[in-house]
């Protein structure tokens, strides 16, 4: 009996994690796959009687949405330019810090994580000010260097980019600590015998620091390409997708045909294809990854 007790305790205190996952998580999920294939508004909430089960048709009507189109290709923009990004951005001040031997690059550290713990909607108002075309510290200081001021926010492709670097601001901190940690577990013999064999810093970088980080990488991108496909927070607040819809992500037209709309199974379909799709682009890295260790 006590055997017996010791083989099921793991699973005692595991159990209320996985209710509490189930709850809020994987039942939430179905009840949203249900939803999808439903016209569910508010006057289906008030009154279910009204609610009617329309097949596949939200998923049809959302793929032939040109707003939703064009909300994946915004998408595909953030993830293309900003995931590799942050991950050299995150990997180069990691390597600095982590080879530095003076104190300021602890202080360092704790400057470059600190934005990763603001609050995203604080942190995207105030840029918003230093975006701004007029009053913005930006554009004050180009107009010191004689330089014309940039529409950050106004123009289409500028509003993108304006985007993406206030979330690699974000970005960078949590990545940092991540490959610092991997950097700080590689064996300095490996070093050290690549300097009595000549190898000069570069050589050590790429012949050993970076195979050695692989899996840190790979980490870093999975998680990073995951949170790209789901941007959100920074549209949202800064330009409302606009302009001329440039800036919505499918996170942002997700929300807005839920909760603005009150298109419940239309978000839901939408929500969907937005949650197949990290599954798949997550697969396929996963395959690549393993096909690479293969080799």
């Amino acid at each position: 009996m006590k055997s017996f007790m010791n083989m099921k305790a793991p699973y005692f205190f595991i159990a209320p994690t996985i209710i509490l996952l189930a709850l809020f998580s994987i039942f939430p999920i179905f009840i949203a796959l249900i939803i999808s294939f439903t016209d569910i508004n508010l006057a289906g909430l008030a009154d279910w009687s009204t609610i009617k089960f329309i097949g596949f048709q939200n998923y049809k009507d959302v793929l032939t949405d040109p707003l939703f189109v064009k909300s994946i290709l915004n998408t595909l923009f953030y993830v293309v330019f900003g995931v590799p990004l942050v991950i050299i951005c995150s990997l180069s001040i990691a390597l600095l810090i982590n080879f530095g031997k003076s104190r300021i690059f602890q202080l360092f550290r704790a400057v470059f994580y600190m934005p990763s713990i603001t609050n995203v909607v604080a942190v995207a108002v105030v840029w918003s000010y230093l975006y701004n075309p007029q009053f913005g510290l930006f554009n004050y200081i180009l107009n010191l260097l004689h330089i014309p001021s940039i529409p950050w926010l106004q123009d289409p492709l500028v509003a993108k980019i304006s985007l993406i670097l206030l979330a690699l601001w974000r970005a960078i901190g949590v990545n940092m600590i991540i490959f610092l940690a991997a950097l700080q577990g590689i064996p300095k013999m490996y070093y050290e015998a690549a300097q009595l064999d000549g190898a000069n810093h570069w050589k050590q970088l790429t012949k050993i620091t970076v195979p050695l980080l692989r899996y840190a990488i790979f980490f870093v991108s999975i998680t990073t390409m995951i949170g790209w496909l789901q941007f959100f927070e920074e549209p949202f607040v800064m330009t409302d997708g606009g302009p001329l819809d440039s800036t919505t992500s499918v996170a942002l037209f997700i929300y807005r045909n839920g909760f603005q709309l009150s298109n419940f199974g239309y978000a839901a379909a939408g929500s969907f294809i937005l949650f197949i799709a990290i599954i798949i682009i997550t697969l396929v890295q996963f395959k690549l990854q393993n096909r690479k260790t293969s080799l």
